[in-house]
């Protein structure tokens, strides 16, 4: 598919919708079932290029997997998974599996170089090499970007104190400490994603995690788990901007992650006005879920800050669309992150000028004018290869006078590969360009 073009069919929005398996989890399940003895099963895997990568890589390692529809069966190789060898993993497009498998081939007695596309080559690796190194490792990157040589083995834990919250950082840092001599510790100035922590004590490891500080005994063993996946709230949350901004809408969101630390763009959405209910609600293998039903809802500018970022921050492109059709003015600081994600976002979200919406961006963020009462322009952008940015502009198709055309909008399928699918069951016009 070369474009699309998305755009309303002057009916609401309706049904019921179960979004792919949680990606961050999903990457996490596998990496962990990988390193445990015995079996781990993960359920409601999203197929997406991105985790796809992952379950690759720990094949490459020495675990078995096996993929049977959306069910994963991993055999685990323990502690050694990854001894001994001289691997070459491909990373594709996934800043997850190549930050998250440093830590995991950091860990073992062996030779492993990760790689990936343009893309992930242009994006910065030594904020998990730099402790990796301090454990012990000898890691090199290429101008401190991938390709990336680890050679494992003989880890000492660390206590290290990140700059700025990551979570993708601090779980390769407790990837390499499960298999390090000591203890290691890793403190961070705000909250992240917790999905960590919470998963290696599903599995039988214990740890401490308190007021921004996560403590690991290394060399303790894993045990496989049975765990069905929630919903992606990331994803999830193009479906609801969209919900938001159609009239008359009414969407339910089946079984979506509620973890605390992936909710920060429905705090920000209900402060601007939405009307937005979780039904439902109940915790699996440590992690809360539920239901998101969604009715439309006049929004209003708002200020988003540093400390919001991390709690939503795949969120900010379609919070950005969400914003440029609110009443009022929206301030969007600290996201600097954004620069070096699959696509430069904030530069990509300056489309938004095209389509007839003031919009500003600076080092860090974003100011955007919001058209409350006014449809947006008509026009085409690129998602550059960008997962976030195709959803995102095909959901201001939604409240543009002719819709949206979309150039390369098969990326998609890095994380929602039935995106498109699921807005055309929800009553949108998807069709060719």
């Amino acid at each position: 598919m070369s474009a699309l073009r998305i755009a309303a069919s002057g009916r609401p929005l309706a049904g019921d919708v179960r979004v792919p398996g949680d990606k961050s989890l999903g990457h996490r399940m596998l990496l962990f079932g990988a390193l445990a003895d015995g079996i781990t099963v993960v359920r409601g895997f999203s197929g997406g290029a991105d985790v796809c990568a992952t379950l690759d890589a720990i094949q490459r390692l020495g675990a078995t997997a096996r993929l049977d529809g959306d069910t994963v069966q991993i055999t685990g190789a323990g502690l050694e998974l990854g001894t001994g060898r001289d691997v070459r993993l491909d990373c594709a497009n996934s800043g997850t599996t190549m930050r998250l498998g440093m830590g995991l081939v950091a860990g073992a007695p062996g030779q492993c170089v990760l790689d990936g596309d343009d893309s992930l080559r242009r994006r910065p690796m030594e904020r998990v090499a730099e402790p990796l190194r301090a454990m012990g490792a000898r890691v090199e990157t290429s101008g401190g970007r991938p390709p990336v040589r680890v050679a494992g083995g003989g880890l000492a834990g660390v206590a290290w104190t990140l700059p700025v919250a990551s979570a993708q950082v601090k779980s390769a840092i407790l990837l390499a400490g499960v298999r390090a001599r000591g203890t290691t510790t890793v403190r961070e100035p705000g909250a992240s994603r917790d999905h960590t922590e919470r998963l290696l004590a599903h599995m039988g490891a214990r740890l401490t995690a308190a007021d921004g500080v996560v403590t690991l005994a290394g060399g303790q063993r894993l045990r496989g788990a049975d765990v069905a996946l929630p919903g992606d709230p990331s994803s999830a949350a193009f479906l609801v901007v969209a919900a938001l901004l159609v009239p008359g809408s009414t969407l339910r969101v089946r079984d979506v992650g509620l973890n605390p630390t992936r909710t920060g763009a429905l705090g920000i959405l209900r402060r601007m006005g939405a009307d937005i209910a979780t039904e439902r609600v109940r915790d699996e293998a440590g992690e809360p879920r539920g239901d998101l039903v969604v009715r439309a809802s006049s929004l209003r500018g708002t200020t988003v800050g540093p400390e919001e970022v991390p709690g939503a921050i795949d969120e900010l492109p379609v919070l950005a669309v969400a914003a440029a059709c609110a009443d009022g003015e929206t301030r969007i600081t600290g996201a600097a992150e954004l620069r070096v994600k699959e696509s430069d976002r904030l530069a990509a979200l300056e489309q938004l000028r095209m389509l007839g919406v003031e919009v500003q961006a600076s080092d860090d963020g974003l100011v955007i004018g919001g058209r409350a009462g006014r449809p947006l322009r008509a026009g085409r952008v690129r998602a550059s290869g960008d997962h976030r940015i195709a959803m995102a502009f095909a959901v201001a198709g939604l409240c543009a006078d002719g819709g949206v055309e979309i150039a390369d909008p098969e990326c998609v399928a890095v994380s929602y590969p039935s995106f498109f699918t699921d807005l055309a069951g929800l009553g949108a016009v998807v069709e060719d360009a």
